[in-house]
């Protein structure tokens, strides 16, 4: 027989921890939409973005520009085969996200190249060549 829990002894948060009200704060939905975690840098030649997307593999990204808007985005959606009534609680589903860039004049559209490894998809946005500063030429005196 489980003893019984004096209240004036134990913290009320050890409460919530024990029963089920501790998880019903989290979304449950069947469809989660969730904006991921962006890394935008420049540099010299261009910029790069880093999409932080654990447990999407490459094949599941969308990629395109319209109206120099680039947009990234991805749907996941799980197959009956993975459902089994086994579960006592299940939380991981469909998820989808969809994350918009306004592009500069000085991007080369035609060149973006992405990549994806480790969780993280990375684009790189090169800039037109003649937005590219050169560095400085020095001029010997003779």
């Amino acid at each position: 027989m489980l003893a019984r829990i004096n209240r004036n002894y134990v913290p009320a948060y050890w409460d919530d921890f024990f029963n089920d009200r501790f998880f019903n704060n989290f979304n449950t939905s069947p469809c989660q939409t969730n904006s991921p975690a962006v890394n935008v840098t420049e540099e010299e030649k261009g910029y790069r973005i880093e999409v932080a997307a654990p447990g999407v593999s490459r094949t599941d990204f969308n990629i395109e520009i319209e109206d120099d808007v680039l947009t990234i985005s991805t749907e996941k959606k799980e197959t009956k085969k993975d459902q089994q009534p086994n579960y006592l609680r299940r939380e991981f589903d469909y998820h989808t996200f969809k994350r918009s860039f306004q592009l500069p004049e000085t991007i080369d559209q035609e060149s973006i190249q992405a990549s994806h490894e480790a969780g993280i998809l990375t684009l790189n946005l090169p800039k037109r060549e003649e937005v590219v500063q050169k560095a400085p030429k020095q001029i010997e005196v003779k």
